[in-house]
């Protein structure tokens, strides 16, 4: 049970570098002596130390060292990348046993470091809280695993089970809030801990939205919106240069820094050659906001992982259905009078 304990821990520590560590996963570590934790850390930044680095950084007296176990929650690194192998730093400071949650899925590491570690003598559990440490870090296993970003759609419905009324071209930021003011402000906190974010066409061209984390503080999502025939207005929020945006279109044009413009075919296929750009780009998550037929085309193509239905209390009577997930929910939760639906893809389980 103490093992469960310390990495319960660890999966505390991980969680605080939400937002900030993609395209690496969230870690945290923890070194215990004697029954007491002498040093602790965890990843808080894409480029800056890893969790084991900082735990044992944090420990006052190194001479514990070969005396502690360290507990992180995914398999410690034995590759040189950003920063140096966390498992070579584990042997160099002499910790003779080592606690993990789960293997590390991409193929560089993916069992090389527990190997390195057992192969210098220590002692290496793994398999501790192993589903709780895949589920923290399931943006970054499905990144591996499924070679695509962890895909997650969100929309609003009113009781009456519509996403929208029917509207013009002309009718520009006339956008009809379903959700109320709290449920607005989680959507930015969701915003600011996934790593892109995506629209459709006409979501775009009749909401003008700007999909940044205005109401929340963190990290804001890389922009990302079909075009097929580069039809949306250069005046759009979209396009302010404020944030990294990518716009995928069949045009052939001239490359960019922002907005980036990325040809590709508009056909069947459509969504898998925007995601293996994405993935090209090592985007671990996409957060997908609307509207109605792009959202069906992920759910109809199987290409999603979580979906997050919020229910306001109004009615419409007429306008665009809301699309329609086929199981049944595995949460649901009340923001003051919104109801919200968490969705898993059973299939992908």
């Amino acid at each position: 049970m103490d093992n469960e304990k310390y990495m319960h821990r660890c999966l505390e520590l991980a969680k605080m570098g939400q937002g900030n560590t993609a395209a690496n996963p969230m870690v945290g570590a923890v070194i215990e002596h004697n029954g007491k934790i002498i040093g602790e850390g965890y990843h808080k930044k894409y480029g800056e130390l890893h969790a084991e680095a900082n735990a044992i950084n944090s420990v006052k007296d190194k001479y514990l060292l070969n005396k502690s176990t360290l507990y992180v929650n995914l398999e410690p690194c034995s590759h040189l990348g950003k920063t140096p192998p966390c498992s070579e730093l584990i042997i160099k400071n002499n910790i003779p046993r080592i606690i993990i949650g789960t293997i590390d899925p991409n193929s560089i590491v993916a069992g090389k470091g527990v190997e390195k570690l057992k192969n210098s003598g220590r002692e290496v559990i793994t398999g501790v809280l192993e589903k709780e440490s895949a589920e923290l870090n399931k943006r970054f296993f499905s990144y591996y695993r499924q070679k695509r970003p962890y895909i997650i759609l969100k929309w609003a419905q009113t009781t009456d089970g519509y996403i929208d009324i029917v509207r013009d071209k002309k009718q520009h930021d006339n956008t009809i809030w379903i959700s109320n003011n709290i449920s607005r402000v989680l959507v930015h906190k969701w915003r600011s801990e996934e790593h892109s974010i995506m629209v459709g066409t006409n979501t775009a061209l009749l909401d003008n939205p700007r999909l940044n984390i205005r109401f929340w503080n963190g990290n804001n999502p890389v922009r990302v919106i079909p075009d097929r025939k580069l039809r949306l207005p250069s005046g759009l929020h979209l396009f302010d240069k404020t944030l990294k945006t990518v716009v995928f279109t069949e045009k052939k044009v001239r490359p960019g820094k922002n907005p980036e413009y990325v040809s590709i075919n508009f056909n069947d296929n459509m969504l898998e050659e925007m995601l293996k750009v994405l993935y090209n780009k090592e985007i671990q998550s996409l957060f997908v906001e609307g509207g109605k037929m792009l959202i069906e085309s992920f759910i109809k193509k199987n290409l999603w992982d979580e979906a997050r239905v919020f229910t306001g209390n109004m009615e419409f009577k007429a306008g665009i259905r809301a699309p329609v997930i086929p199981y049944e929910p595995i949460k649901e939760t009340y923001i003051e009078n919104d109801r919200l639906l968490i969705f898993r893809n059973n299939i992908l389980q």
